[in-house]
């Protein structure tokens, strides 16, 4: 599918989005419009191709100017509330989907975006992944515009799955994967690289049961009051408790922070990670090896959470990350016309230069990285991209389940325990 939108489709956009702005018009200088882009961007890199994309625009539109915003993460996360409700208002700012989404449709200073992705036909809304949309999208409104996504997949250590005699692409069920577990253990290998400091890669692994298990209308029907305590979130606690008895994780995975846990899978000391789809690109790896350098490009693959047995979940069901713009209230009409500019038009360029998975259709044709590309054609094909729960579930719900993952995989607490304390904490929020 071709990235970049005709003329007429675009200019049909603002067209619609500009009409109160240019009947309201009174003199050349209230036609300036500004827009106030807050982002947490600290790679210049990175933050070059936005300034790019932003300055091109600028040059089509002279009447709009895009002034940049810069916040650290956490001064971000502490701030936002307090500046959505001041004059200094962003007009456009990153979101992370679910229960966080959310709460910011609820203060009254962020406007639902629909018309602007339905507008033309439907031009923005046809050009995303729809689970990319329907995963920002609450009550039937889109709340933010899809920009990247991410997924979470097993990697692996090409040598030490031979040297075991373990053949990655027979894994397809969860059978299946406790077998090659068990093979890898068997040959003296530690099989997976844990991550239980931290709390939340451990929660991968629980998400993912769950999701394989219950299927998208299943987990709905729990996110929508049902809750988490039915006989397919009992099964789902009991293989991860399963998998943690087969002691497959590294000596003191427990204690062990994200960090740690890369540079145990960088190093060779684990066959395989449950990880993000960057965990693969060589400057990762070098960053994360002790030596600096890590495994490389070649000698690593990649393969999909495997399927449960009698599970209702299937493969192209996806877990992972889903950042999206968020438009405030009283953002000038052009920000939506801006922001399918840059998330659609130039998918392309953000794929190649930002080595990101953009979530605009076709865009996985523009990732270079072998890594990256392998999980971009996979997520092509999604027929459901569930966000990280502990984002999704909001995080006081979230924070338990983590917790609740490690003692699970460490056999401190029962399934039924577990989801008791899940279910006390989910029906606080409701």
């Amino acid at each position: 599918m071709n990235l970049v939108f005709g003329r007429l489709s675009r200019r049909s956009l603002v067209l619609a989005l500009s009409a109160v702005a240019l009947a309201s018009t009174v003199s050349d200088a209230a036609a300036q419009s500004t827009i106030k882009w807050l982002h947490l961007e600290s790679n210049p890199d990175r933050l070059a191709t936005w300034q790019e994309i932003a300055a091109n625009y600028e040059a089509e539109h002279p009447d709009v100017k895009i002034e940049f915003q810069f916040l650290e993460n956490e001064a971000f996360k502490a701030k936002l509330p307090t500046l959505l409700q001041s004059n200094d208002a962003p007009s456009m700012f990153y979101t992370w989907g679910g229960g966080v989404l959310k709460a910011q449709t609820e203060t009254g200073a962020i406007r639902d975006i629909t018309a602007a992705m339905d507008a033309d036909n439907g031009a923005w809304r046809n050009a995303v992944s729809p689970a990319a949309v329907d995963g920002l999208s609450i009550d039937g409104k889109v709340w933010a515009a899809p920009v990247q996504s991410g997924l979470v997949s097993f990697f692996y250590n090409k040598a030490l799955f031979e040297q075991a005699g373990v053949d990655a692409n027979g894994i397809k069920t969860w059978t299946d994967f406790t077998a090659a577990v068990q093979k890898l253990k068997d040959a003296g290998i530690t099989p997976i690289a844990g991550g239980g400091g931290d709390k939340w890669p451990i929660h991968f692994f629980w998400s993912y049961l769950a999701m394989r298990e219950l299927g998208k209308d299943g987990f709905d029907a729990a996110k929508a009051g049902e809750g988490f305590q039915g006989e397919g979130f009992v099964k789902a606690s009991q293989m991860l408790a399963d998998l943690g008895a087969m002691e497959p994780f590294q000596e003191g995975y427990l204690g062990a922070t994200w960090p740690d846990t890369q540079a145990v899978f960088a190093d060779g000391r684990a066959a395989m990670v449950l990880s993000f789809e960057n965990t693969a690109t060589p400057q990762n790896q070098a960053n994360a090896a002790t030596d600096g350098k890590g495994l490389a490009e070649d000698a690593i693959g990649r393969f999909a959470f495997p399927l449960v047995d009698g599970g209702a979940g299937v493969v192209t069901d996806d877990f992972g990350g889903l950042n999206g713009w968020v438009v405030t209230t009283n953002a000038p009409p052009e920000t939506e016309d801006f922001i399918h500019y840059m998330t659609v038009e130039n998918a392309g360029l953000l794929a190649e230069k930002n080595n990101i998975l953009p979530t605009a259709l076709g865009s996985d044709a523009s990732v270079k990285d072998p890594s990256l590309a392998d999980s971009a054609a996979q997520m092509a094909k999604a027929t459901w991209h569930q966000n990280y729960l502990d984002q999704d579930l909001g995080p006081n719900v979230g924070r338990v389940v983590n917790d609740m993952s490690v003692e699970l995989v460490s056999g401190q607490v029962t399934p039924e325990d577990a989801l008791q304390q899940v279910q006390d904490a989910f029906s606080m929020e409701m």
